[in-house]
């Protein structure tokens, strides 16, 4: 069904490289070609709070009537899409909320796909008759919403097990910095690397397949073709996959949904994850 009108939505993400904003901005474009609205992607190249705060008030000066946003850190970006809001712009959340009500948001239960990693690890060093070990963690930073949940939920699948859970590192979702750090905890001899983005995951693999060491389990999240590459060649085991299209899909649903009067009651969707292996 065609929209009333040719709604203007901005669709602002954390960046404009990764695959996963990529293929969300896909979905979206797929959905405002149905609907006959405009979305304009409009996302900083690197994750940067300013800069996305910039996207924010663009979006609203360019008379944009929907944003459709996934928030780089919770708190950083909330004052100027309150700004938005009290203009009149209709908000909706994809993969990471902010702290400011929104019409909807579509999301990956994050904690519950962190533990099915932890889960898909364990099984996997169980399996190799591994029940003790130092476990790294590769994170993005400590304010990124759906990672921070992501970890909590890896760190719950390990309670009550013999592995040592290292203190997290951060390395910006940068997939050189990431295996730096991956790198350092395969010096400290860990049996098992969890990366909590694309970038994390990335960086993860590579470590692994630098050390040779082929027996560290390193599980992931998010799919890229270089993350495809590392799971097919054995360098990783598996990653959690999203399913940004349908957050991009849904996102763009939602706002047209607000624009035209609908109340949607600020409700949370998750999108789900598959788990992808060899």
């Amino acid at each position: 069904m065609k929209a009333s009108q040719a709604w203007k939505i901005a669709l602002i993400t954390m960046d404009s490289i990764d695959q996963h904003w990529v293929t969300l901005n896909e979905g979206a474009q797929a959905e405002a070609e149905k609907l006959g609205v405009t979305v304009t992607f409009m996302s900083p190249n690197t994750k940067d709070d300013a800069q996305q705060i910039e996207c924010v008030n663009n979006a609203v000066a360019g008379g944009y009537q929907a944003i459709v946003v996934a928030a780089n850190g919770p708190d950083a970006i909330s004052s100027a899409l309150k700004e938005a809001v009290s203009a009149g712009v209709k908000l909706v959340y994809v993969d990471s909320p902010a702290n400011v009500d929104a019409e909807a948001t579509f999301s990956t239960d994050n904690e519950a796909a962190g533990k099915t990693a932890g889960e898909e690890m364990i099984k996997a060093l169980e399996a190799a008759g591994i029940t003790s070990g130092k476990i790294g963690i590769v994170n993005v930073n400590a304010a990124t919403d759906s990672t921070v949940k992501r970890e909590k939920g890896f760190r719950s699948a390990f309670e009550g097990k013999g592995y040592e859970l290292m203190e997290t590192q951060y390395g910006e979702g940068d997939a050189a910095k990431s295996q730096t750090i991956a790198e350092n905890y395969i010096t400290q001899g860990v049996v098992g690397i969890f990366g909590c983005n694309e970038g994390s995951t990335t960086g993860t693999g590579n470590a692994i397949k630098a050390s040779g060491n082929a027996n560290i389990i390193g599980v992931g999240f998010d799919k890229s073709d270089a993350i495809m590459n590392l799971i097919n060649d054995g360098y990783l085991l598996c990653t959690m996959a999203q399913n940004p299209d349908v957050m991009g899909e849904d996102g763009v649903k939602a706002a047209v949904a607000a624009l035209e009067g609908q109340d949607q009651g600020g409700k949370v969707t998750d999108t789900g994850v598959s788990v992808i292996k060899k």
